[in-house]
């Protein structure tokens, strides 16, 4: 069961539904980073810029930090967001789970449509590689179409033969850009079908997307390394998370997807609910496995 928090939460999210989706890209991008803007970051995390390869982020490192990076992707229907815009959700990600966290800033549709951000989280992993850190080190991560991003690393980077990343972590990820229909959700207040056709096609550009690089869940998911999903009850791509998981069960990937009671789409970045702290102790319990417990 939710908390009394999530709920009155949702409520307020649900009379305000779409909000941010309203006027031209650059006015949302705007709006967004404006809102983003007044959220407090923890002080015993240190936060700076980083060029990772010619592409922009930021280094947040937790006092305490442990050996092992994760290599964050964050959302905005590869449109919108920023590493300012996740600024506090990553610090406090990086405090739970001890691990510095880089966070790309990814080239973003549709001025700069695929496979532009594939290439910058690709070119920020061989930079990861270059400053010391073995494959074993590195998670990839993100939420929402971040999440699907990290997927589609993880495929890009098995096909090129590479030596692939220890694990990944997609939060509410968006996984199929291809699908003229998705399952409705009448509780999640974030993201609607309207939202998503047009997000996908700013994406996907020229390109088709039902390219596997593009919509994960269309691909032939062998040979992955171990992937936590979360999720929540009440999102419109709790479906796709579900499709994935089944799929990549039967091509053998260990896989893990924790659906959240009552939850709406990246929860987690509302640090007032109990449900998002647990679930970033589930996620640094699943890193603290995958990447061990490196001092």
């Amino acid at each position: 069961m939710s908390s009394l928090q999530a709920k009155v939460i949702l409520k307020i999210l649900q009379l305000s539904a779409y909000g941010w989706a309203k006027g031209s890209i650059p006015e949302q991008r705007a709006r967004l980073e404006k809102l983003t803007a007044l959220l407090w970051i923890p002080k015993d995390v240190s936060i700076t810029p980083a060029n990772a390869a010619g592409v922009r982020a930021e280094l947040i490192v937790p006092s305490g930090a442990r050996r092992g990076i994760i290599l964050y992707l964050h959302g905005g229907a590869y449109a919108l967001g920023s590493p300012r815009m996740h600024r506090e959700f990553l610090s406090r990600l990086a405090k739970t789970c001890r691990r510095q966290v880089l966070s790309l800033d990814y080239h973003l549709a549709p001025e700069h449509p695929f496979p532009a951000a594939l290439e910058d989280c690709l070119s920020a992993y061989d930079w990861l590689l270059s400053q010391g850190f073995a494959p074993s080190e590195i998670a990839l991560a993100g939420d929402s179409a971040g999440g699907g991003l990290a997927a589609a690393a993880l495929l890009a980077l098995r096909d090129l033969r590479r030596e692939l990343p220890a694990c990944a972590v997609c939060i509410s990820p968006w996984l199929n850009l291809s699908a003229v229909t998705v399952k409705t959700a009448p509780g999640d207040p974030v993201l609607n079908q309207e939202i998503l056709v047009t997000y996908a096609k700013a994406y996907a550009g020229d390109n088709d997307p039902a390219n596997p690089l593009i919509s994960p869940l269309l691909a032939d998911l062998r040979g992955l390394p171990p992937i936590n999903i979360q999720a929540g009850e009440h999102e419109i791509l709790l479906e796709q998370s579900r499709q994935f998981l089944e799929k990549a069960r039967q091509a053998g990937v260990e896989i893990r997807l924790d659906c959240w009671p009552g939850m709406f789409h990246v929860f987690q970045m509302v640090s007032i609910l109990p449900e998002s702290r647990r679930s970033l102790k589930k996620i640094a319990a699943f890193l603290d496995e995958k990447l061990g417990g490196i001092s």
